[in-house]
């Protein structure tokens, strides 16, 4: 055990982690104020729309309901051919077998928020067996929270070994880890969890569960992505970037794009590596696509 722990440590002092919360702060003011106005483009907001996360999350989730919501997204493709589908459609593990088995677009992905989401407060066991039953109904990708309780309390060693235990979980699926950074408060905390769950095997790091505020912000996305390219610079390993909770208008989605744009470069600008998880952004970016509004999902 003690031994896993000094490999953890190693692995953080590799990183710059004694961040100033003012300094990124006022970083993130000055993206803004620079540089969002020349991404405000059809362009970009059309890649934006290619890179929602369509998500139900909610507790009236039925199988008629994800089943109707799927085919919105196979309907979408036949009334806007014109326009990128979404990347994927997230939901509860237990719809994984519907969505798969209602999706027809080719290249939309299949997300499901496993192991006790949105909390982590399960029994290893319980939260494995969810995560290989959603691989099994079809799930292509894998949402997991970080066992934050762990994490603040100091036991980098443990919420480790769960993400990695998770991962084995996923097998060949992809797996995002969700940080929640509402709870980690500090740049300092959002800088070591995002290191130790690329560390411990994640594909993607993602903001927010979206059910506990502050959810995503400009500056937790900011020093997320700093983690990310100094991983990357170190490792060679490329790191997908998932903001998600509170992006209520298109202004927001810009807002990370360019953060993304800024701090990771055009390489991360991608369906695949840059995703946007939100259930009310899709109607917002084809609404200004169309110039009318639209209520499509």
């Amino acid at each position: 055990m003690e031994k896993q722990q000094s490999k953890i440590d190693e692995a953080l002092a590799q990183y710059r982690l004694d961040l100033d919360d003012t300094q990124v702060k006022e970083a993130v003011r000055n993206i803004i104020a620079t540089k969002v106005a020349e991404n405000d483009t059809a362009e970009v907001k059309r890649f934006l729309m290619g890179s929602v996360e369509l998500t139900t999350l909610k507790t009236t989730d039925s199988e008629e309901s994800v089943m109707a919501f799927t085919e919105r997204v196979n309907q979408f493709e036949a009334d806007y051919p014109d326009l990128p589908h979404v990347a994927t459609i997230c939901v509860y593990p237990c719809f994984a077998r519907v969505v798969s088995q209602t999706l027809e677009v080719e290249g939309v992905e299949v997300a499901c928020v496993s192991g006790s989401f949105p909390s982590s407060q399960a029994r290893m066991e319980v939260k494995v067996a969810e995560t290989a039953l959603a691989v099994q109904d079809g799930a292509t990708e894998i949402d997991i929270v970080m066992p934050v309780g762990k994490f603040l309390a100091g036991d980098l060693e443990g919420a480790s070994e769960d993400i990695q235990e998770m991962k084995q979980a996923c097998g060949e699926v992809p797996m995002k880890v969700i940080l929640e950074t509402g709870c980690l408060k500090t740049a300092r905390n959002i800088k070591t969890a995002s290191i130790l769950a690329m560390y411990s095997g994640a594909d993607y790091i993602k903001t927010s569960t979206g059910k506990l505020e502050p959810a995503a912000t400009p500056e937790a996305a900011y020093v997320m992505c700093q983690a990310i390219r100094e991983y990357y610079d170190r490792t060679g390993i490329q790191i997908g970037f998932k903001p998600a909770g509170g992006l209520n208008t298109v202004m927001d989605a810009l807002i990370y794009y360019t953060i993304v744009k800024e701090v990771l470069g055009p390489q991360w600008l991608t369906n695949r590596w840059f995703r946007l998880g939100t259930s009310r952004l899709a109607n917002l970016l084809l609404s200004e696509l169309t110039g009318q509004e639209t209520k499509f999902f």
